[in-house]
């Protein structure tokens, strides 16, 4: 499982007789942008929680980084980055104070920080933000600021649920820009999202439907496949082949 950064078989999540998630199976390469793609309540939230050690699965197995989900969350915890659906910093703290804390949590030194905290700062354009209160700081800006709190020590595997949901074009721009960066250095993504533009710039993508997995494969590959110009068409042909 060298290569291996994310595996899951055979993983469910009930809440009592609800089924948000449903014997799901799949495997994420090191270095790879892997896309959940789902309207809302597909089960992509819930699968990320699983896999960042925050939900207990109710049957199955998966393992982040060789590590099991069933056994061994906290240790999965100290190695990965997560972004959460909704904004999670604290508004009240300056932006670089939030910074200061999550690398408090992941134990940097004084001269590791240093050196993140300024190349995260220049990397999302928030050096003049730096000292201002997180809360009056524009949507793109925070969540700018939510993946640098996230990346600050370098995880090998960086989860990302719908990170850009209601930011402006712009700023998705520019935060895709950053999260291929972070794919080229070897950093594993996983991410979700329910913008079919952004599905496009995963390396493959697993489409999600009632808390099951329809399908997986590389962009190119399920146009082609199912003979669309577009991932949206495919996402609404596929949606509708399970509803008719």
């Amino acid at each position: 499982m060298d290569q291996i950064s994310v595996k899951a078989k055979n993983l469910s999540k009930s809440f009592g007789k609800f089924k948000a998630v449903n014997n799901i199976s799949f495997q994420v390469e090191r270095g790879e942008i892997f896309g959940f793609l789902g309207a809302n309540g597909a089960g992509k939230t819930t699968t990320i929680r699983m896999l960042c050690g925050l939900l207990i699965p109710t049957s199955g197995e998966a393992w982040v980084n060789g590590l099991d989900v069933n056994k061994q969350s906290e240790a999965i915890k100290r190695q990965i980055g997560y972004m959460s659906q909704r904004f999670s910093l604290y508004q009240d703290l300056t932006v670089e104070e939030n910074i200061d804390f999550y690398a408090g949590i992941h134990e940097l030194t004084n001269s590791k920080l240093r050196i993140r905290k300024q190349f995260l700062l220049s990397k999302l354009g928030l050096d003049k933000q730096r000292n201002k209160i997180t809360h009056d700081i524009p949507l793109g800006w925070k969540q700018g600021l939510a993946l640098g709190c996230a990346i600050i020590h370098e995880p090998p595997i960086l989860f990302l649920d719908e990170p850009t949901s209601g930011v402006d074009p712009v700023s998705r721009r520019n935060f895709w820009a950053i999260i291929n960066e972070l794919a080229q250095a070897n950093t594993t993504i996983f991410v979700t999202t329910h913008y079919m533009d952004e599905a496009e710039y995963c390396n493959r993508l697993s489409i999600m439907h009632q808390g099951e997995i329809i399908t997986i494969d590389s962009p190119r590959s399920l146009k082609q496949k199912y003979n669309h110009s577009t991932i949206e068409d495919v996402f609404i042909d596929l949606i509708k082949s399970r509803t008719r």
